[in-house]
């Protein structure tokens, strides 16, 4: 059995590898009734009031893994049915209240909300009752929470919000894909769409890569992801391969790409935001529009070391493998997706690989040789900046780097605010979505300070080489 963080994960990669499974046979349609019979063999439920209603979700799960609504553009959906279990969002009165004779609590409310019963102790009317804070602010004894479903509370964007019949609501112009409540919903109610069919389908009519080949970017947090079950790296890459890959790159040269490029459009402009991680670009995009543009212009590093690939071979196929949801957004804009045919993350290929039973401990070790440890370290929050400050010192340029390194959405917005205020004393923000980095994405195996790790001794391997020599086989 494979290590994951929730038994939620556990249940999505179940589905994920039995959907891979017939795909491979090509069977699919006939069998995906019987999926979930596959899943939860046997007569008892163990997560639901009953085996029909978890036989009925489980069935929601496999047609996400299959592609999701195709009419919703968003990547993230919200499975109606499993949402149905977590209390109403807002402030309740804790066993805490004293009933206390000073009730500040009536006293600041705006809408005369709070009432009391016989023994003096609080109430409030959520009829009137408009969410404000301010009871709770004022309570001595902070007998007064605010109680925050599990994926509200993770939408650092406030995405999220109930809908008429109670489950969780998306609001498509806020998202940004980032997938902070897929891994956080307790009950997998949120999930991000799956194009693993796309990728199967991809490989088999290759042809062994004899109509075209199939190229694996791989992100740079993958380094850690598959050590909990003995395996190397290099058996990694040695099971992409046996999946039907035609080779394996390092996004983590596209990184390279980025940082000498965007180290010299910074030391042009004098200040700008990173372009690396989707997510944060999104973020400006739609709540900080005046400076989309200081956004760098050039490509993440996804699509930099991809269309590097495609200008070589116009006729092949590439695959993005990596720590998140939101990458799967970004290779449908109209400026990547000629670049990147499709992006999986490391939960599928993890499904992938059990799905055409691939033991990767027992393979033979392959080499990832591409990018400089500036490259690699992109994957956690504060190696972008690092990267840049290496390229302007590689390129000569006496430029006063300020950065200003935002781990989460959270402190995007701090320093956002600060930006779009003409406030903001750094030069260079750059932005990670996830808490962490990339090494904490939504797509990841594991999370944890062990991926930062395992980043940083990847890294390592590469140290002797700089950003330019890195990049200097490419021209």
């Amino acid at each position: 059995m494979r290590k994951f963080d929730t038994k939620v994960q556990h249940l999505k990669y179940k589905v994920l590898r039995e959907v891979a499974r017939h795909a491979w046979k090509g069977d699919l349609i006939d069998h995906i009734v019987d999926i979930p019979k596959e899943i939860i063999p046997g007569k008892t439920s163990t997560m639901r009031c009953c085996i029909h209603k978890e036989r009925a979700i489980l069935s929601e799960r496999v047609k996400l893994a299959m592609g999701g609504n195709k009419n919703n553009p968003n990547v993230i959906e919200v499975i109606d049915i499993a949402c149905d279990d977590c209390p109403t969002s807002g402030y309740d009165v804790t066993e805490f209240c004293r009933g206390c004779l000073a009730h500040r609590c009536e006293d600041v409310c705006p809408r005369d909300a709070i009432e009391f019963d016989e023994h003096q102790k609080a109430h409030i009317n959520k009829s009137k009752c408009i969410n404000c804070g301010k009871c709770a602010q004022a309570c001595p004894y902070s007998a007064i929470i605010n109680r925050k479903r599990p994926c509200e509370n993770a939408c650092k964007v406030k995405a999220i919000s109930p809908a008429e019949d109670g489950s969780a609501s998306i609001d498509n112009n806020k998202c940004i894909s980032c997938g902070a409540c897929v891994y956080q919903c307790p009950f997998g109610a949120i999930s991000d769409k799956s194009f693993m069919l796309n990728v199967i389908d991809m490989i088999k009519k290759s042809d062994n890569n004899k109509k075209y080949k199939i190229y694996a970017v791989v992100a740079p947090s993958i380094s850690g992801q598959f050590s909990y079950a003995g395996a190397t790296l290099g058996q990694v890459v040695n099971g992409i391969k046996r999946l039907g890959f035609y080779s394996v790159i390092e996004a983590a040269l596209g990184a390279d790409m980025v940082a000498y490029k965007e180290a010299g459009e910074l030391a042009e402009k004098g200040f700008l935001t990173s372009s690396c991680c989707p997510a944060f670009v999104s973020y400006i995009q739609k709540q900080f529009p005046s400076l989309s543009d200081n956004i760098s212009h050039n490509l993440s590093p996804m699509a930099a070391i991809s269309r590097y690939i495609k200008e070589k071979e116009p006729d092949c196929k590439i695959v993005f493998i990596g720590p998140c949801t939101a990458k799967k957004a970004e290779v449908q804009k109209e400026s990547v997706k000629k670049y990147v045919d499709c992006a999986i993350t490391f939960e599928e290929l993890a499904a992938m690989f059990d799905s055409r039973d691939i033991d990767l401990t027992v393979l033979d070790e392959d080499v990832l040789d591409n990018a400089s440890y500036f490259g690699r370290i992109f994957a956690r929050c504060g190696g972008l900046a690092d990267a840049v400050a290496e390229a302007l010192k590689e390129q000569g340029k006496s430029f006063d780097l300020k950065p200003c390194s935002c781990d989460g959405i959270e402190q995007c917005r701090i320093a956002l605010l600060k930006a779009s205020k003409g406030v903001l004393n750094e030069n260079f923000i750059e932005g990670m979505a996830c808490i962490g980095g990339c090494i904490g994405g939504a797509g990841c195996l594991t999370h944890g300070e062990k991926n930062k790790n395992e980043v940083n001794k990847y890294g390592m391997e590469a140290k002797e080489k700089t950003i330019t020599e890195a990049i200097s086989v490419l021209k």
